[in-house]
């Protein structure tokens, strides 16, 4: 039997699933009657998506869709930041949407923090981008997830893994 048990927290992207969900997106837009005779546009590279069309209008359209395609295959939108909305030539719009991997420092802090006050006999340990949970008692793990669940303005999706 161990003598002490660990799982990580992480917040991963999986970028198949987006592919995916960028591929539906198009799908739905080419069949749409209000993106007739539009140049709309998803392109995809290792840590971001770029969203063109021909006008604000049809972009916010485009970014609902895609939107709502990543819901669906369990991307979580939080993992979704945001850029400017840039204008290009003839009344073009452009976004760029970065996918963001990992737990940041600052939430990651925040959750040391809550699990120390929260008095649950477990160690964390920020290890890059992921937490190291440890503790001898399994049932403390299973507190500190529910911890972490329980907080709800986390800028991240938390995932468990690496049970140990």
């Amino acid at each position: 039997m161990a003598s002490e048990f660990s799982f990580d927290v992480v917040s991963r992207v999986d970028i198949t699933e987006v592919k995916n969900a960028i591929d539906q997106a198009e799908k739905e837009i080419a069949g749409r009657y209000d993106f007739r005779q539009s140049i709309t546009a998803f392109d995809l590279d290792e840590e971001s998506i770029k969203v063109t069309s021909d006008d604000e209008f049809r972009l916010s359209m485009a970014m609902d869709v895609l939107r709502s395609k990543l819901s669906k295959r369990n991307v979580s939108l939080k993992a979704l930041e945001y850029g400017k909305i840039e204008q290009g030539t003839k009344g073009s719009a452009r976004q760029t949407i970065t996918l963001k991997q990992g737990v940041p420092v600052e939430e990651g802090k925040r959750i040391v923090r809550d699990i120390k006050a929260a008095g649950i006999k477990a160690n964390a340990q920020i290890q890059g981008d992921q937490l190291r949970i440890t503790s001898k008692d399994k049932d403390a793990l299973q507190l500190v997830q529910r911890l972490i669940k329980g907080i709800e303005d986390l800028t991240f999706d938390p995932e468990f893994s690496n049970y140990r």
